[in-house]
């Protein structure tokens, strides 16, 4: 896995560094550096630079690309530096590299690249003018865009923006933040590198998911097996309502394509005769039900989760009576199957009340997506967006859960470590997508118990890398959850198979 920094663990190993012994200046020096190698500099070269530590990464990649013989032209918010940056600055001087304040009379249109370093990870707030003119007229030219650590204007910790450079190439200095990947990230930054400067984390990092690490999940299978070596799931959905009879199939053949051994789709009884010609590989399990919505029957719960490693829950139960009560049992009950709640169960455990989850003797695991987030936290979704990672973490440290928080990256933790995948697509932001998750989870989790966390986030992984497959074979117009459902192998084949690199 790949190590993941907050903007305060950046801070404070960062100092933490200088007070080992290794000086600011040599530390900017070797982030210019690494961005001098990150590049194939062609043509001239715009370099836009703020106040701060990350201009002076700026002004150490200007000095070296004046000695490679690369026209560069520093552009300045204001003759503002940080000690550090008033060093290189004054070693551009030397050198004869030219610089500006910038102003309307400023022009870019000549520039075949320009580097963006007015802002680093530390941007909190609002622009200053001077500042969104600088951001808007980078975004407006036809240059290729490199922003150095952050994009200016992206927020390093949640990835929100009211307005921010929009990169071609983004290069990390010392190691990835939040802001890399959550919420607008994906839609900012077009590729991303980072560059390792030597700085080692004061705290825990974060950490985001790799193939390598989902390849762990997909434990050897031996020849001296059956069906039930390989566990087995319960999925309980449906209601007239939302009574999809192909999306209701796929979430049992996710299962069965992700690695389970056995899949019973558990769905009120009138439902059956619609769903039954979809079902070819897994069992049906008949729920009392009226009028198309489950009905409580403590027997029949009992009796279904007596033979199951897992159950995913709530995907198109509705809202109605027999959903909450139901829900309320399986999360009483004293078997040790993992349960997986989802769509309709996260709206019943709204309705319930979460202490449920904190009491629970099984494993439970939540997949909301921020609006169930928000009805289950109490938080509004202004503030998950802005801290979803602490919001998230916090749930599940309360509730004794793990919280897969959906989104462009997705969020996964048990209080303690947190997981970030990134995989995923705009394609996937389409009905029946979280039952396709479900069902990857249930199966990847039914086959592999150990490191609980790690074989979620696997799953997720392995849904994101469908999707992305998916959309490839489609477009991002016309692509379904089913789509996503016939792309699961591929995605597993992908991880399996040697020197593949995603």
């Amino acid at each position: 896995m790949k190590k993941v920094l907050s903007v305060e663990n950046m801070r404070k190993s960062d100092l933490k560094t200088i007070s080992g012994g290794i000086k600011g200046t040599e530390l900017m020096f070797r982030a210019g550096k690494g961005i001098f190698d990150s590049v194939e500099w062609t043509g001239e070269v715009a370099i836009v630079c703020g106040r701060g530590n990350n201009a002076g990464d700026g002004f150490v990649l200007a000095s070296l690309l004046q000695d490679n013989f690369v026209k560069t032209k520093l552009f300045l918010i204001c003759e503002a530096f940080s000690k550090d940056g008033k060093h290189y600055f004054d070693i551009c001087k030397e050198k004869g590299i030219s610089h500006e304040i910038i102003d309307s009379l400023t022009d870019f249109s000549s520039y075949n690249i320009i580097v963006d370093c007015i802002f680093g990870t530390g941007f909190r707030g609002e622009l200053e003018d001077k500042e969104r003119y600088a951001i808007k007229m980078i975004n407006d030219s036809k240059a290729y865009i490199v922003s150095v650590d952050i994009n200016s204007g992206l927020n390093g910790d949640n990835g929100m923006a009211d307005l921010c450079v929009v990169s071609d190439l983004t290069i990390s200095i010392g190691g990835y933040k939040p802001g890399h990947f959550l919420n607008m990230a994906k839609d900012k930054i077009k590729k991303l590198v980072n560059v390792d400067i030597g700085i080692e984390p004061v705290d825990s990092p974060y950490y985001l998911l790799e193939s390598s690490d989902v390849l762990k999940a997909f434990i050897v299978r031996p020849n001296f097996s059956h069906k039930y070596t390989f566990g087995s799931s319960a999925l309980i959905g449906g209601s007239t309502e939302y009574s999809g009879a192909i999306k209701l199939a796929n979430l049992a053949l996710c299962a069965l394509k992700a690695g389970g051994g056995m899949s019973t789709l558990a769905l009120p009884n009138s439902l059956i005769p619609a769903v039954l010609p979809y079902i070819l590989e897994s069992t049906v399990y008949p729920l009392r039900d009226r009028d198309g919505s489950i009905e409580y029957d403590s027997q029949v719960i009992e009796k279904l989760l007596e033979k199951v490693d897992v159950v995913a829950y709530g995907m198109g139960l509705g809202m109605g009576e027999g959903n909450l009560q139901t829900l309320a049992h399986i999360l009483s009950s004293s078997f040790e199957c993992i349960v997986i709640i989802d769509a309709d169960g996260i709206n019943a455990l709204s309705k319930i009340g979460t202490d449920y989850l904190a009491f629970s003797k099984m494993p439970v695991v939540i997949t909301p997506h921020v609006g169930e987030f928000s009805r289950l936290s109490g938080k509004s979704k202004e503030e998950i967006l802005n801290d979803p990672i602490r919001l998230a973490k916090e749930f599940a440290a309360k509730y004794r859960t793990i919280v897969l928080l959906k989104g462009p990256t997705t969020i996964i933790t048990d209080g303690k470590d947190v997981i970030l995948v990134d995989k995923g697509c705009p394609g996937m932001a389409t009905a029946g997508s979280g039952d396709v998750l479900s069902g990857i989870l249930a199966g990847m989790c039914s086959f592999n118990k150990d490191n609980l966390l790690n074989t979620i986030a696997s799953a997720a992984f392995v849904n994101g890398l469908a999707g992305e497959i998916a959309q490839k074979k489609s477009n991002v117009f016309s692509m379904t959850a089913k789509n996503t459902v016939d792309s699961i192998t591929d995605a597993i084949n992908l991880i399996i198979m040697k020197d593949n690199v995603i």
